[in-house]
């Protein structure tokens, strides 16, 4: 089997005009979309432009989901997670389902009977407007974090197969972005987003397929993995802080994922789009679907490049510089020659790349505005303009940091662990609001503050670990005999067997959590710290409140007494009866 590894001829960085002109083509239908909707659609109001008047379909606004939430990270950093770690990740879709019942079980229903228009007015009606404010600026935070790391992954792809550097490709990308979305509004995006999926889909699915067939078809590319020890699925070890075992990616996946899709606002924005609440969870459900088979098709892509350099790790031969470009590599190896494929492959990348940046521009103009900038706008324009102009600044800045962050490792770990340190508080006050009837607004407060506090403590603790050395994740075995190169040595210490390396007592030993608990520990801390804060200072306003049933999950009208009241509260009816700008 070692012989396979020499299928491939060494890839030239150059695309060619075809393939260039496929790249070219996408951007150009997706600034076309923009236009029209721009121009055909009036989107003077928040409801228009944040939500495209409660009218869109649900296949569109499925798959635009399915969009915003794979992006590059997920078409380039699985396969690389597959490559170096195996396939223990592809239980993650195992998540993906449960994430889907509890969205559609508990948290569709709380958005559709009050009737909101942002997952975080829900905050405001159950707690206050402090802790809607809290929570806003935390999820603005994750996602100027999240969208230069989505922006730069495309652009390393691109850079890998054309040769073009980075920091020449991003502006021309993100000012086509930023464009379209606020031209378009939401109608734009979730058009887009179709658009672009269709690209990235057929992107993965033509590398599966030429690759397969270079090696001699999927059994082999099955023994090869096999034999390299890539196929882990049932590691029931329930250690927390190894790395990855069917506990920390069932588990830990889940909390993470479900912080976005069930109270993320550019998810829930979308969901809110359709007519309805049954087509709602319709939606989600195909959401979900779209989500398991996206992830179990890069996991499949990470078998193909293991099989295909088994021999010849391309790190350690200096074919590339970093294990993100590995499945670029291959495209160039597999299907270089012929016209147009490696084009379709960036134009795949790149269209998973926008369509989250896309979504997340479009959110973060609407938390911006309606969250913290609503008092002091200028009423000479109406909302919907002002939400353009939001968009525009905060896509030029998020363009900007795309130059910082060139040395964040891993993608795949680096922007989840980045994640956990919001995603943990953002999830713990929802269900602390919805489950805990005696929660009060103190009480969250102080819980989302101690979470936010002791997750930035780990995260950027365990990263300082990883930096120094103190804490190192090493890779399954990779090898160099079928190359006659020596390697990056300094590389190759950092690159082989598998474990922690566990010899540094002086590192605390919640740095070796594994990455995917964060959220989860972010939600304990919230709910535990925030429930016995409610009941250390509760008083009759917080009362009040936990009594509106309409704000508790179902599953915990049972519990409470008959006579409680149920319907609306003076801060719904007030929010709800706010006249649209």
């Amino acid at each position: 089997m070692a012989n396979m590894t020499h299928a491939f001829a060494a890839a030239t960085p150059i695309l060619g005009w075809f393939d260039l002109s496929i790249f070219g083509i996408m951007l150009i239908l997706s600034t076309l979309v923009g236009i029209y909707f721009g121009v055909s659609k009036k989107q003077d109001s928040a409801k228009e432009y944040l939500m495209g008047g409660k009218s869109m379909g649900m296949i569109p606004v499925a798959i635009s989901c399915v969009a915003s939430f794979v992006s590059g990270i997920t078409v380039l950093g699985v396969p690389t997670e597959t490559y170096l770690y195996g396939t223990q990740y592809s239980a993650a879709a195992i998540s993906f389902i449960l994430i889907g019942w509890t969205t559609v079980k508990f948290f569709i229903p709380i958005y559709s009977k009050l009737e909101i228009s942002s997952s975080y007015e829900y905050l405001e009606l159950r707690f206050d407007s402090r802790v809607r404010r809290m929570c806003s600026f935390m999820y603005l935070i994750a996602l100027m974090f999240y969208i230069p790391v989505v922006v730069y992954v495309a652009a390393l792809a691109f850079s890998q197969v054309a040769g073009i550097d980075v920091y020449l490709i991003t502006p021309i990308t993100c000012l086509v972005c930023i464009f379209y979305t606020t031209m378009g509004g939401m109608r734009a995006v979730v058009w887009t987003d179709a658009l672009q999926t269709v690209v990235m889909m057929a992107a993965i699915i033509f590398v599966m397929v030429q690759g397969a067939a270079k090696l001699g078809g999927w059994s082999s590319v099955w023994v090869i993995n096999e034999t390299g020890d890539r196929l882990k699925f049932f590691n029931m070890d329930p250690n927390p802080f190894q790395r990855q075992s069917f506990w920390t990616v069932v588990v830990g996946v889940y909390f993470m994922f479900l912080a976005d899709c069930a109270t993320g606002q550019s998810f829930v924005q979308r969901y809110l789009s359709v007519p309805d609440q049954k087509t709602a969870v319709k939606t989600v459900w195909l959401f979900v679907f779209g989500l398991a088979l996206t992830l179990l098709l890069s996991v499949a892509n990470g078998l193909l490049v293991y099989a295909s350099y088994s021999g010849c790790d391309p790190v350690l031969s200096q074919r590339v510089s970093k294990p993100d470009q590995l499945l670029p590599l291959l495209v160039m190896d597999v299907a270089g020659h012929i016209p147009g494929f490696v084009g379709l492959f960036v134009a795949g990348v790149f269209s998973a790349a926008l369509s989250s940046m896309s979504t997340s521009l479009n959110s973060l103009s609407g938390i911006l505005v309606t969250d913290f900038l609503s008092g002091v706008l200028s009423p000479k324009l109406s909302t919907g303009q002002w939400l353009r102009v939001i968009t525009v600044v905060v896509g030029l800045i998020c363009m900007a940091l795309v130059y910082a962050v060139e040395h964040l490792g891993g993608i795949l770990q680096g922007i989840l662990s980045l994640n956990g340190v919001t995603s943990g508080p953002m999830l713990g006050l929802f269900l602390l609001g919805m489950f805990f009837p005696s929660a009060n607004s103190r009480g969250a407060l102080i819980g989302s503050a101690a979470s936010l506090i002791s997750l930035t403590f780990v995260v950027f603790g365990a990263q300082y670990a990883q930096n120094t050395g103190a804490l190192v994740y090493k890779a399954l075995p990779l090898s160099v005999e079928s190359c006659n190169v020596t390697g990056n040595s300094s590389f190759l210490h950092d690159y082989h067997h598998e474990e922690l390396i566990e010899e540094n007592d002086e590192t605390l030993i919640i740095f070796k959590l594994s990455f995917t608990y964060y959220t989860l520990l972010g939600v304990l801390i919230v709910v535990v710290v925030g429930y016995l804060a409610s009941k250390l200072s509760e008083d009759e306003d917080s009362k009040r409140k936990a009594i509106n049933r309409d704000l508790l999950c179902p599953l915990v009208h049972r519990f409470l007494p008959k006579e409680l009241e149920q319907g609306s509260t003076p801060e719904k009816d007030a929010l709800m009866n706010q006249p649209e700008k």
